[in-house]
């Protein structure tokens, strides 16, 4: 007797699986999608999904203001900008020393490691983490839009790269960026000063029209 109300119940219970089944499903897909939104700020007050995009124009409104027309070109066309070492006038800035004098470059990406490397030789260097975290965004993540993070990080090094590159956490080559990438990112950057070369060569060949 005890074993056939023990069958019965088991009967039961798989059939009553197998009707809650497809509505426990759905409920379990609701939470997941619930939980992905909030984590992309959706579902917030205020939250605009067009936000980041306008914030990103904005920014590279911004860089395109600040740096020189090659800076900007470099950046629109290979996604970083070159930054020479010693540009902030500092005498005694750390690379400067240490290649004693040989002129070195910095690759800047956003949200990357700034790259110090040797552009006679293509020698890479060392990586410089640094942060500039967004303090006023009132939801969901504090990167800087790429373009902002780049700005951040051209100043800095405009403006004073001993303090930048002494207080980064420095690691050798590697450590985040694959080396071959910025290699070819080295040699896309040689070719495309080339280029931009010839092209104004072939227009002061031209003249300007009448």
């Amino acid at each position: 007797m005890i074993f056939a109300l023990a069958v019965t119940a088991i009967v039961v219970l798989a059939l009553l699986w197998e009707v809650l089944r497809p509505a426990i499903g759905r409920r379990i897909d609701i939470l997941r999608a619930n939980r992905a939104r909030r984590a992309d700020g959706e579902g917030l007050p205020g939250y605009d999904p067009g936000r980041e995009r306008r914030a990103e124009q904005r920014a590279r409104e911004l860089l395109k203001s600040c740096v020189n027309d090659e800076e900007w070109e470099m950046y629109r066309d290979l996604g970083f900008i070159r930054v020479w070492g010693g540009e902030s006038g500092d005498a005694e800035a750390v690379l400067s020393r240490d290649l004693r004098g040989a002129p070195y470059a910095y690759l800047v990406y956003p949200h990357r490691p700034i790259v110090a490397y040797l552009p006679q030789t293509g020698r890479l260097l060392n990586e410089y983490c640094v942060e500039f975290p967004d303090e006023t965004r009132p939801y969901g993540s504090s990167r800087l839009p790429d373009s902002d993070d780049v700005l951040a990080k051209w100043m800095a090094l405009k403006g004073d790269e001993r303090r930048l590159i002494s207080e980064a956490n420095m690691h050798l080559p590697g450590r985040q960026i694959d080396p071959k990438m910025l290699q070819r990112d080295i040699w896309r950057l040689g070719r495309w000063e080339r280029e931009r070369l010839e092209r104004a060569a072939r227009r002061h060949a031209v003249g300007p029209a009448d």
